[in-house]
């Protein structure tokens, strides 16, 4: 978990004993914050919506998706929506189709955000069989919105350039040696993630 300050805590204390590299970076920065998301559909619906457009895009343009379709959005009406009702709104067509693609998994039970597999892989597995949820998308959805304390986001570009430096690595190292680095990490691996960003967006005064 990296929900609270003593799951974070515990999570820390794993990692500098298994990775002492992290040591100066908590002693120089203090430990991230806790971090959390909400849970369930909206939450990926407003991944989708923000996909490639700035903060305030994706606000105002969530914004018009509930004035129509309600708060949350009513799943039914999203899934029979048409591309030219969902780009009146601010929405592109491929936007359109991965907004139904949700909605109509949702409604089939196909996808179940209440009972995600317990495996994390089966579960970002099912996750982007939504069209517009890569495995990226799933493994921020799974570390914030469900607490799952070993998902370990290794494409994130930060997250890469980060813990790369903080390894002592000539450049950014790559997602397969990431994560093969990682596995002595488990199982809070999800808190390295936090660790890197929580450093990669300190400003060094």
């Amino acid at each position: 978990m990296v929900h609270t300050p003593e799951s974070m805590a515990e999570a820390l204390a794993h990692l500098t004993a298994t990775e002492p590299a992290f040591v100066p970076v908590i002693d120089r920065l203090g430990p991230p914050e806790p971090r959390s998301s909400e849970r369930g559909t909206a939450a990926l619906l407003r991944t989708i919506v923000g996909q490639q457009v700035s903060v305030a895009a994706a606000r105002s343009m969530w914004d018009k998706l509930t004035g129509a379709y309600g708060d949350p959005p009513d799943l039914h009406r999203l899934a029979a929506a048409s591309d030219e009702e969902l780009r009146a709104l601010g929405q592109s067509r491929q936007k359109a189709g991965y907004l139904r693609s949700l909605a109509t998994l949702t409604l089939s039970g196909e996808l179940d955000l209440a009972n995600l597999p317990a495996d994390n892989e089966e579960a970002i597995a099912l996750l982007t069989k939504v069209k517009g949820i890569g495995r990226w998308s799933a493994e921020i959805y799974l570390l914030f919105a469900e607490g799952r304390p070993d998902v370990f986001p290794a494409g994130d570009l930060a997250v890469q350039i980060e813990l790369g430096r903080v390894l002592g690595i000539e450049g950014k190292p790559a997602e397969k040696w990431l994560r093969e680095r990682a596995e002595s990490w488990a199982p809070y691996r999800g808190a390295a993630a936090v660790l890197a960003w929580h450093s990669y967006n300190t400003k060094v005064i």
